[in-house]
């Protein structure tokens, strides 16, 4: 089974680049559903929507599982959430 995560530009580019070690994921209902008690094959970084056989928008790592951590971020208004943070292999 895989995880696809779609993202924006700013960090798909720097998942290509090797700089950024997590891929943040809020700690809701949605993501806890989808995240605790998982093992997932693999990782699948996704340049938003791409079709399926469009590797220039796909990035694919092994699955090396989460960790949990407080973020303050520019994307949530600079405001401390509680995040999955799903490693970056």
């Amino acid at each position: 089974m895989d995880l696809i995560l779609p993202l924006k530009r700013k960090w798909f580019e720097q998942i290509k680049a090797g700089i950024k070690p997590f891929e943040f994921r809020l700690n809701n209902e949605y993501w806890q559903k989808r995240l605790i008690g998982k093992a997932y094959d693999k990782v699948i970084f996704t340049l938003g929507y791409p079709k399926r056989d469009d590797s220039e928008r796909r990035i694919v790592k092994p699955w090396a599982g989460y960790e949990m951590q407080t973020v303050i971020s520019e994307e949530w208004d600079n405001e401390p959430k509680d995040c999955f943070a799903i490693r970056i292999t």
